[in-house]
């Protein structure tokens, strides 16, 4: 016989205001700030066997996150995300935080405050399903895909580039993820299952809680867990191109720059980049030189020269913010460029081994 959910109307349970603002920070991250069916704008409220769980899905993405609690009448229900946390981030530290559902109403009190908050019926509430997941690993899977995410497309036509690429290669993890303009690879730790290739969609590689994480893949989803919480993503369907033909082999033209003074060189010659011009930046490389040069016929010239290792000239164009964007990823003291020529790919390096970028160039005059 199926078991029965718990009577809504039953519903009474008390949770310290700190630990309840915790899970709903978790779990509201996944609550669009727009939703088709109202039901996506609400969090699950479970109060059963010592504990609250809080869920909230929108239809992609599900976290689900619990507390120790004080239950006096196990139930369930949906109330306004948004809105709750609100209150509870409001109200004051060390208060005692009680939820009691009163027909469609939900009653939450702390001290003198009493709010009272629309419901819609839990049963309501979609669920996720998750299928049947592989061996789990663990990984800090944030500090991973935060090397390449800068990278992701935006371009909703080419649907399988929205998101990172995560495989198995050699027994350790990569992550990769290009718009077409650049790309990024990183290599991360090893790991026992074999990943043939999944993609996981930004929106959920936005809200990877920090730190190690299990992780655990089907053939359709991921799930992350962190201590109490849970997320399951949908992932991307679809087949991410073979990046490494991208990837040039034959670069010998090359140079090293200290990072730090050339990220902080890009930043202030772009403030003069046209937006008409792709917001160009010139790289004149030579023998002991990196200079950086920027022509506007609207806003002025900008130019900064930097020294730098290397004795190969070549004159090549970047589109400021791409290239701002590698110089903060490949991270470490040195900035190591590789060039074929400068209308080839450029591929870009540092101090971490670990770590490949590749830029196209634009044309500059």
């Amino acid at each position: 016989m199926a078991s029965k959910k718990p009577a809504a109307a039953a519903l009474a349970v008390t949770v310290e205001r700190a630990a309840l603002l915790r899970v709903l920070a978790a779990t509201t991250k996944a609550v669009e700030s727009r939703n088709t069916y109202p039901i996506l704008a609400n969090v699950l409220l479970i109060a059963a066997d010592g504990a609250l769980t809080v869920r909230a899905t929108d239809l992609d993405i599900e976290i689900t996150s619990w507390v120790p609690a004080d239950v006096a009448g196990p139930g369930s229900t949906t109330v306004p995300a948004k809105t709750l946390l609100s209150i509870v981030q409001k109200l004051p530290d060390g208060a005692e935080v009680t939820l009691t559902l009163d027909g469609e109403t939900l009653i939450v009190k702390a001290g003198r405050s009493r709010f009272q908050l629309p419901t819609i019926a839990a049963d309501s509430f979609p669920e996720l399903q998750a299928g049947k997941f592989g061996e789990a690993f663990t990984t800090d899977l944030a500090a991973l895909f935060g090397q390449v995410a800068f990278a992701i497309s935006d371009d909703s036509a080419r649907y399988y580039l929205n998101g990172v690429y995560m495989h198995t290669i050699n027994g350790r993890l990569r992550a990769v993820a290009t718009d077409g303009h650049r790309l990024a690879r990183v290599d991360g730790d090893a790991v026992a299952p074999t990943l043939a290739g999944i993609i996981v969609p930004k929106k959920t590689v936005a809200l990877l809680p920090a730190g190690s994480v299990q992780v655990e893949v089907s053939d359709t989803k991921i799930r992350i867990t962190a201590g109490s919480t849970t997320l399951v993503s949908k992932l991307i369907e679809g087949t991410f191109p073979p990046y490494e033909r991208v990837i040039p082999q034959n670069n010998d033209l090359s140079a090293e720059v200290d990072r730090t003074s050339l990220q902080a060189a890009v930043d202030r010659v772009s403030i003069v980049a046209s937006e008409r011009g792709g917001r160009a930046v010139k790289v004149t490389a030579a023998p002991g030189s990196f200079t950086l040069s920027v022509t506007n016929p609207d806003h002025g010239d900008a130019t900064e020269d930097l020294a730098s290792a290397g004795e190969h000239s070549i004159v090549v164009g970047y589109n400021a913010g791409y290239l701002a964007d590698m110089l903060r990823a490949v991270g470490g003291a040195t900035a190591r460029f590789s060039w074929k020529d400068a209308g080839s790919p450029t591929v870009l390096t540092g101090d971490n081994d670990n770590w490949l970028g590749v830029l196209m160039p634009l044309r500059v005059a």
